[in-house]
């Protein structure tokens, strides 16, 4: 299952290039361009981390969000993206879990990404994997699966041990281009 992030910035260019970073790494990614959006849409539904500007359509509109985000019954991590960084008691004291300062790096977002989510689940008590991970796990199993069930149909039917041998060697092809293939897209993701 893909985590779901919340992505609220009134700058469309910086919310498009993130939404596309995020989603090629495997996140599910809303957006909001306003404070008011994004506390509409985590009114409508649960989120694993929001990202949020903090100088929108006023000056508190970050403040806000997390605030917001903050007092909801499962509440998300939350991470402040600014290019105007404050200190650390300012943002922590606002409920914030971390400051991301634009621009930044796509692979150091990344990271920074995945620890809070990390460090979130951990503080939470809910367990997953990264995407990366999870997407692996699941196309072996799909492929294992798909190679498992097409060998059981054939195995109902007599055939000769030629066509036998045949079609055993097939299975296995089957399920080596499966996972092969499962694998090429993970690597696809990760550019």
């Amino acid at each position: 299952m893909k985590r779901r992030i919340l992505l609220v910035d009134d700058e469309i260019a910086v919310l498009l290039t993130l939404k596309a970073v995020l989603e090629i790494s495997g996140f599910d990614v809303d957006t909001a361009t306003s404070g008011l959006e994004g506390r509409h849409k985590l009114r409508a539904k649960p989120y694993d981390m929001v990202i949020t500007d903090m100088r929108m359509e006023h000056e508190q509109a970050g403040r806000d969000v997390v605030g917001y985000a903050r007092g909801l019954p499962n509440p998300p991590a939350i991470a402040l993206l600014t290019a105007f960084p404050v200190a650390d008691d300012d943002w922590q004291e606002m409920g914030a879990d971390k400051m991301l300062v634009k621009p930044m790096q796509t692979r150091t977002l990344l990271e920074q990404i995945e620890a809070l989510l990390e460090k979130h689940l951990a503080r939470t008590g809910a367990s997953a994997s990264t995407p990366a991970k999870a997407g692996k796990k699941a196309a072996k199993k799909v492929a294992a699966k798909k190679a498992g069930k097409k060998a059981a149909k054939k195995a109902v039917k007599p055939v000769a041990p030629a066509k036998k041998a045949a079609k055993k060697t097939a299975v296995k092809k089957a399920a080596a281009k499966a996972v092969k293939k499962a694998a090429g897209k993970k690597a696809a993701k990760k550019r």
